[in-house]
C-alpha cells in the first residue's frame, strides 16, 4: 500500500476520541521515560556511593547533566524545524540514548574515581545529553501537530501524553533502583538501556499511526551532498557524535557549564525576541510575549521541583522513616511516587479542565502557572512542619508522600499545560525552537536546582536544620511568586489572542 493510501486509512481511526498517533506517542515517550527517570533515581548515589564523589560535586554534576539533557532540545528543536522533522529526530535521539545507558553499565568498574571508568561514564552521560536533545522537544511537536491550534482535546491530549511520561517515571526508578541499589549499579542502568531499545521498536513499527506527520521540511534538501561528501541527514548524524565528545571533555566542569548554560539561554531569547519584534505582527508577536513569559517562570518551578533527585533523595535516604511493613524501602524508589501520583491525577485533572471549560470557568493557562507556584511551596513548607513535629527522631515517611502529592499538583497545573501553551503559541517555523527553548529553560532550572541543593548543605552527621532552612526559605518565596503571577494572568491572558486562533493556525478575520 503506497505512504499515501496508508495515511489516508489511518485518518478517521481513534482511540478515546483522540487519533492513534497520540498512543503510539504515549507509549515510545513512556519507554523513554523509562529509562531516564529510572537512571535518574541511581544516579546521584551512584555518584555518592560508587565513585564516592562529595556531595558538592556530586549535586553539581547531577545538576550539570540534568541541565544539558534540557538545553540540547534548543538545537535538537532548531535541527527537526529546517532539516531532519520530529520523526527522524526523535528516531536518532533514541539511538543515542540508549547507547549511553548500555555504555555506563558496561563500564561500572570498582569503586572510586579511577579515570578509565569515570571517564566511561562521562562518555555515556554525553551520549544521553545528545540523545535527548534530539527526542524530547520533538515528540511534544509531534504531539502537537496531530492537532488544530484550536482543538480544545490540545490540552486533554497532552495530560494523556503526560500520563505516559510518568507511566514510565513510575517504573523506571522501581525497576532500575531495585536492580542497582540491591543487585548491582550495572543492572539498573542496563535495564534503562533496554527501556528505551522498546521504545524505539514502538515508534518504529507504528509509524502509520502518525498519519504522515512529523516528515522533514525539505526532503530532496536532506539528500543532498555537504562538502564533507555526506548527505545533508548524515552530516547532522556525524556532527551529533562530535557532540558527544565535546560534552565528554567539559561535563567534569560543571559549575562553569552551569554559567555557561545561562549566557546561552541568554542569547537565544534575545535571538527570538529579535525575530518576534523584527518579523511578526502584533497578534503573534502578543503571542510571543505571552510565551516567553510562561517561559520565565520555568527555572523557578524546576530549581524548586527538581530537588526531588538530588538533596530530596539524601534527604529522604538520611532523615526519614522507611520502614513499612517490615522492609526498609531504598531511597530510589521513593522517586516514583510522583509518577504514581500523577497517572492517579491527571485523568482527574483533564476532566476537571474540560468540565471547567465547557462552564467557561477554566483557569487560563497563566493562572494554572500561579497555582502550581503556590502548591509546590506548600509542599516544602508541609514537609519542614513534618520534620519539625518529628524533632530528633527521623521524619515520618507520610510527609514525604505528601510533599510528593503537592509537588504533582503543582506539575499537572504547570508542565502539560506549559507544552500545549508553547505548540499553541508559537508561529509554525518558530516551533521547534520554541519548545526547546522551554526546555531551555528548564535547563536552567536544574543548574539552579544544583545550587539550592549545594546550599542545603551535608545531611551526614543528622542535622538537617540547614536542609529545613533552606527549604523554608524556598517554599514561601514560592509562594509569594505563585501569587503575583495570578494577579497578573488576565493581563498575560489577553496577550495570547486566543478567541481569534483558527484551525489551520492563521487569525480569523
Amino acid at each position: 500500500m503506497a505512504t499515501s493510501d496508508m495515511v489516508t486509512a489511518q485518518a478517521g481511526k481513534t482511540w478515546l476520541g483522540h487519533p492513534r498517533g497520540l498512543f503510539l506517542l504515549f507509549f515510545a515517550e513512556m519507554w523513554e521515560r523509562f529509562s531516564y527517570y529510572g537512571m535518574r533515581a541511581i544516579l546521584i548515589f551512584y555518584l555518592t556511593k560508587h565513585f564516592l564523589f562529595g556531595e558538592d560535586r556530586a549535586y553539581l554534576l547531577y545538576g550539570a547533566y540534568t541541565s544539558l539533557v534540557y538545553i540540547t532540545p534548543v538545537i535538537g528543536g532548531y535541527l527537526a524545524d529546517r532539516f531532519l522533522g520530529p520523526r527522524k529526530a526523535v528516531m536518532a535521539g533514541g539511538i543515542f540514548i540508549a547507547i549511553g545507558h548500555f555504555l555506563i553499565a558496561i563500564t561500572e568498574g570498582p569503586g572510586g574515581q579511577q579515570p578509565f571508568y569515570l571517564n566511561g561514564f562521562y562518555l555515556a552521560l554525553a551520549s544521553i545529553i545528545v540523545g535527548t536533545g534530539f527526542l524530547k522537544a520533538n515528540i511534544s511537536v509531534l504531539v502537537g501537530e496531530l492537532y488544530p491550534r484550536d482543538d480544545h482535546r490540545r490540552d486533554p491530549a497532552f495530560s494523556i501524553f503526560y500520563m505516559g511520561i510518568n507511566m514510565g517515571g513510575m517504573l523506571g526508578p522501581i525497576v532500575c533502583g531495585l536492580l542497582g541499589e540491591l543487585w548491582g549499579w550495572s543492572w539498573g542502568f542496563g535495564a534503562a538501556g533496554v527501556g528505551m531499545l522498546l521504545g524505539l521498536v514502538m515508534f518504529v513499527w507504528l509509524r502509520p499511526w502518525l498519519l504522515g506527520k512529523g516528515e522533514p521540511p525539505a526532503p530532496q534538501q536532506l539528500r543532498q551532498r555537504t562538502a564533507a561528501g555526506l548527505t545533508q541527514e548524515w552530516t547532522i548524524y556525524v556532527g551529533a557524535a562530535l557532540g558527544v565528545v565535546a560534552i565528554w571533555l567539559v561535563i567534569r566542569y560543571a559549575e562553569l557549564l552551569g554559567y555557561a548554560l545561562l549566557g546561552f539561554s541568554a542569547l537565544t531569547v534575545i535571538y527570538i525576541l529579535w525575530h518576534t519584534l523584527g518579523t511578526l505582527g502584533r497578534v503573534d508577536r502578543d503571542r510571543m510575549f505571552a510565551a516567553l513569559f510562561l517561559i520565565a517562570l520555568n527555572p523557578l518551578f524546576w530549581g524548586l521541583f527538581e530537588q526531588t533527585g538530588s538533596s530530596l533523595n539524601i534527604f529522604t535516604d538520611r532523615n526519614v522513616d522507611r520502614v513499612m511493613l517490615g522492609w526498609e524501602v531504598p531511597a530510589s524508589l521513593f522517586q516514583s511516587v510522583n509518577s504514581v501520583f500523577i497517572i492517579l491525577l491527571a485523568p482527574l485533572f483533564a476532566w476537571l479542565w474540560t468540565i471547567l471549560d465547557q462552564r467557561r470557568l477554566e483557569p487560563s493557562s497563566p493562572a494554572k502557572f500561579g497555582i502550581g507556584l503556590i502548591l509546590c511551596g506548600a509542599g516544602f513548607l508541609i514537609l519542614v512542619a513534618g520534620a519539625a513535629m518529628a524533632g530528633e527522631n527521623l521524619t515520618p515517611v507520610l510527609f514525604v508522600f505528601l510533599i510528593y502529592l503537592f509537588h504533582t499538583m503543582a506539575e499537572l497545573c504547570f508542565s502539560p499545560v506549559g507544552l500545549s501553551a508553547m505548540t499553541r503559541l508559537s508561529v509554525s517555523s518558530m516551533v521547534g525552537l520554541v519548545m526547546g527553548t522551554w526546555f531551555l529553560a528548564m535547563a536552567a532550572g536544574n543548574f539552579i536546582a544544583g545550587l539550592i541543593a549545594r546550599a542545603t548543605g551535608s545531611g551526614e552527621s543528622g542535622d538537617v536544620t540547614q536542609v529545613l532552612d533552606v527549604y523554608t526559605k524556598i517554599g514561601w518565596f514560592a509562594v509569594i511568586v505563585g501569587g503575583v503571577v495570578l494577579l497578573l494572568s488576565p493581563f498575560v491572558t489577553r496577550m495570547m489572542h486566543l478567541d481569534s486562533i483558527s484551525s489551520n493556525g492563521e487569525d480569523q478575520a
